[in-house]
């Protein structure tokens, strides 16, 4: 078995999962890892945006309709949208369901 060689200084430290450039993250897929999504009930919403406006990673998008929906490979499932739904049209629920 080969002895894994740890780097010596910073500089050889290889980067992972790090955003260099504004704007970049859309081009990674972080939704892998969230433990809760968020499931939007159009009935109750009103079309008001906080959920839009309060996502923190910018994967919250209005549809044709005027309704929100959120893009799965990004959201990280922090719920920071169903927190700010005042009407309660969001709800976390567990990623298996």
């Amino acid at each position: 078995m080969t002895e894994k060689k740890w780097p010596e200084t910073w500089q050889e430290v290889n980067p992972g999962c790090m955003v260099f450039r504004p704007g970049s993250a859309a081009a990674y897929h972080t939704g892998s890892w969230r433990a809760m999504r968020p499931i939007w009930d159009n009935v109750k919403c009103i079309k008001c945006g906080v959920c839009y406006i309060y996502c923190p990673e910018g994967c919250v998008t209005e549809d044709a309709d005027g309704f929100f929906e959120v893009n799965l490979d990004y959201c990280k499932g922090c719920g920071i949208c169903a927190h700010e739904c005042w009407p309660s049209a969001i709800k976390m629920v567990n990623e298996e369901e």
